[in-house]
């Protein structure tokens, strides 16, 4: 499993720098693998299955947008079932949670919570004198994240 995620984590890089969405390693190899299926063909079935999702894909596409409501309030319903789990009274913890939950609301964008929460916590380690505590590369991306946040909202001006 270690491989697949290693993998996994290299191809959504390289796949990030070129402008691509997710890639992602399916689950559904070590499902096979689980069940029995010892050779090559496991995995030919599966992309069989998988060109056969791409020729349905358009009649998903006529399910309208209020038939799948109730699904992603269920969804956001467990999603919440999370925030039991964060250390409501560590400020440290607290804030950036906080921001991240409010900015993928107010936003409609997932990615800007996740941003908001890097630079947050980065700025609340900063101020309490924990700089040391946070990573450099967790710095970096936060940078990158400010960059994004300056160079689109300039844009809009």
């Amino acid at each position: 499993m270690d491989k697949a995620l290693f993998a996994d984590s290299v191809a959504t890089s390289i796949g990030a720098v070129f402008g691509t969405s997710n890639t992602t390693t399916y689950i559904e190899s070590a499902a096979g693998i689980k069940e029995g299926g010892k050779t090559g063909l496991t995995s030919v079935v599966t992309a069989l299955f998988f060109l056969l999702c791409i020729v349905l894909a358009p009649v998903a596409g006529l399910v309208p947008a209020y038939a799948t409501a109730p699904a992603l309030i269920v969804v956001g319903i467990l999603m919440m079932g999370s925030f039991r789990e964060i250390a409501w009274d560590d400020f440290d913890e607290a804030v950036p949670a906080f921001f991240a939950a409010i900015l993928m609301a107010v936003c409609y964008n997932i990615s800007y919570g996740i941003a908001a929460s890097f630079i947050f916590h980065c700025l609340i380690k900063l101020i309490r004198r924990k700089g040391r505590e946070v990573h450099p590369i967790l710095y970096g991306a936060s940078a990158l994240f400010l960059l994004n946040f300056v160079i689109t909202a300039m844009m809009k001006i």
